[in-house]
């Protein structure tokens, strides 16, 4: 069997064919050069070719295939994950007892978290952002929400609310209690009877009859008064009642004259002169030509004749503007 020549033999071999070569020529000259060129580039060769002997081709074929399987794997890793992104992450019911007792995390922000079973959470539950759900709530306890907002129909057996606003129309099916007072700043129509047991309002306009089914009280401070010169010497009066209906009681005293008796100070005045209707009480006041003055602050009740002196008697009014 031939030997193989190694590298230690090739390059001896090498070395004395160029010292004969280079002995039998000139030193500087071309032909020198040429010849160790051509040396240097034999030792080049020979040192590749004992290289490559060296060299396993089935471990560079096992390298090879090895990191062609690393690059297939890193592939297929990221494409999967691709598609867990698109199509959701599904959580069944033994993944999550899996981490029923435990504090780690589901997913990554870019997945969808698909849950389906049901769910039953034990603990308190807190969504840091916004919620959206599909189907109907059902709450059995108590829910507080600082707030609200409802677009669609929504049903609700009891709602206690310390602060209610209302932007759009509002209908309420079934009667309405409110514990406080109720303050509307518009127009309020009502189709049906009002049942109140005081209704106090600044002012009423009524457009068709008034029917009332008890009396008439007209509240309000007592108006004050001033005497006039048909009292007599010593003769006295006094005013019960309110601007809208009174009384005025006289005394008359020793000489009374013809004038007025006394003058009605209103409390409020009216805007525009009242109405006073006086009426006289007993036959005392009935035999008295009496007449009246009246102005939009006061009215007066005056007699043309002459009262007579020591005598009592009465006159009612009622005034309406």
């Amino acid at each position: 069997m031939e030997e193989q020549p190694n590298d230690e033999n090739l390059n001896s071999s090498l070395e004395d064919d160029i010292e004969t070569n280079i002995g039998d020529v000139a030193p500087g000259s071309e032909t020198s050069q040429i010849i160790g060129n051509k040396s240097i580039k034999q030792s080049l060769v020979v040192r590749l070719r004992s290289l490559a002997s060296r060299v396993n081709v089935y471990l560079v074929l096992f390298g090879l295939t090895l990191l062609l399987g690393i690059g297939v794997i890193i592939v297929s890793n990221q494409k999967s994950k691709q598609e867990v992104i698109k199509s959701g992450l599904t959580l069944t019911s033994e993944d999550i007892d899996k981490i029923k007792n435990s504090d780690a995390k589901v997913g990554d922000p870019k997945q969808i978290l698909t849950i389906e079973s049901n769910a039953i959470f034990s603990g308190k539950v807190l969504v840091r952002d916004s919620l959206d759900v599909a189907g109907t709530i059902k709450v059995g306890g108590s829910m507080s929400l600082p707030g609200i907002t409802v677009s669609g129909a929504s049903s609700f057996d009891q709602i206690t609310a310390n602060s209610l606003s209302i932007s759009g129309n509002t209908t309420l099916q079934g009667a309405v209690n409110i514990q406080k007072s109720l303050s509307v700043s518009g127009n309020a129509t009502f189709g049906g009877n009002i049942s109140a047991p005081q209704l106090t309002v600044d002012s009423i306009k009524i457009t068709k009859d008034l029917t009332l089914s008890r009396h008439i009280d007209a509240g309000g401070s007592t108006p004050s008064k001033s005497d006039g010169n048909a009292l007599g010497s010593g003769g006295t009066s006094s005013v019960s009642g309110t601007d809208t209906a009174g009384t005025l009681k006289i005394n008359t005293g020793g000489s009374p004259g013809a004038g007025c008796f006394a003058t009605i100070h209103f409390v409020i005045a009216f805007n525009e002169t009242p109405h006073v209707v006086v009426t006289p009480v007993g036959s005392s006041a009935g035999n008295l030509a009496f007449y009246i003055n009246r102005s939009t602050t006061n009215f007066s009740i005056c007699s043309v004749s002459t009262p007579p002196s020591n005598t009592s008697f009465s006159f009612d009014w009622v005034a309406i503007d």
